[in-house]
């Protein structure tokens, strides 16, 4: 089984509840991205590798597809258990998945897919899915045109350390070997934008304390990161006295189709 990196083990381990209520859900309109572009739908099959706690599984679900979710942190795979006990829940990495070859019409990775781009996990999705099967690597990002949303970036950015973040666009390299092989197709963008509204307690602490790198941290230094939020929450001019914020994200959909 792949290794795990050590900031999304330790931080969505202890943060798997906060994970589950923090993060942004995806948008309606991504569903008609996985009917078209993914081809989902009644008595077609499909993966979600990283499944984290559930929170793009249940996008997933809504296409009519036989669900399989995988997930290496037993915290988060328990939280996507209690979520969606119908989906069934495996624990594996994108290195090794407990699935037959060509077991699968579609596999996505919804927030997950920097962490294990390399060559062997695509070697491996390419074992899993079926021939003309579809990749689907999904990511909800920040869209700083909002001051207080870049004041967060600059919060949490300096404890990154080493972790891969999809801004960083290291995770696009293992294709360049993937598409020269003729494992997979070449890769296509569609954008969607969307806000995650609701208190700032969940958009804002919750969403940006369940960061892996930010979750991983010890105790004191965790709670000087929730100061600086809460102090952003109380002072800036566009959070100031709100009972509910609206943080601005785009969702960039990516897809390929398996080859050979």
């Amino acid at each position: 089984m792949g290794e795990i990196h050590d900031a999304a083990q330790r931080g969505y381990d202890a943060e798997a509840a906060r994970y589950a209520s923090g993060r942004p859900e995806y948008p309606a309109d991504l569903l008609a991205w996985l009917r078209s572009d993914l081809q989902l739908r009644a008595g077609r099959r499909a993966v979600d590798l990283g499944a984290g706690s559930g929170k793009f599984t249940t996008l997933l679900a809504q296409t009519g597809a036989a669900l399989t979710a995988v997930e290496p942190v037993d915290a988060m795979r328990e939280q996507l258990a209690c979520k969606l006990p119908a989906v069934r829940a495996v624990k594996g990495t994108a290195e090794s998945m407990p699935l037959a070859q060509g077991a699968v019409d579609a596999l996505v990775c919804a927030q997950a897919f920097h962490w294990f781009a390399n060559e062997a996990a695509l070697t491996e999705i390419h074992r899993v899915l079926a021939p003309g099967g579809r990749l689907g690597l999904v990511w909800n990002v920040r869209d700083e045109f909002e001051d207080w949303m870049a004041r967060v970036t600059e919060i949490i950015t300096p404890y990154e350390g080493d972790a891969p973040r999809f801004y960083k666009g290291d995770w696009r390299r293992p294709f360049e070997a993937a598409v020269g092989q003729q494992l997979f197709g070449p890769l296509h963008c569609q954008v969607l934008r969307h806000s995650h509204v609701g208190p700032p307690s969940v958009v804002i602490l919750d969403r940006f304390l369940s960061v892996s790198f930010i979750a991983a941290l010890d105790v004191q230094e965790k709670s000087r990161v929730q100061a600086q939020l809460q102090a952003l929450i109380d002072e800036h001019p566009d959070l100031r006295g709100r009972e509910t914020v609206a943080a601005p994200y785009r969702t960039e959909a990516y897809s390929c189709e398996r080859r050979q």
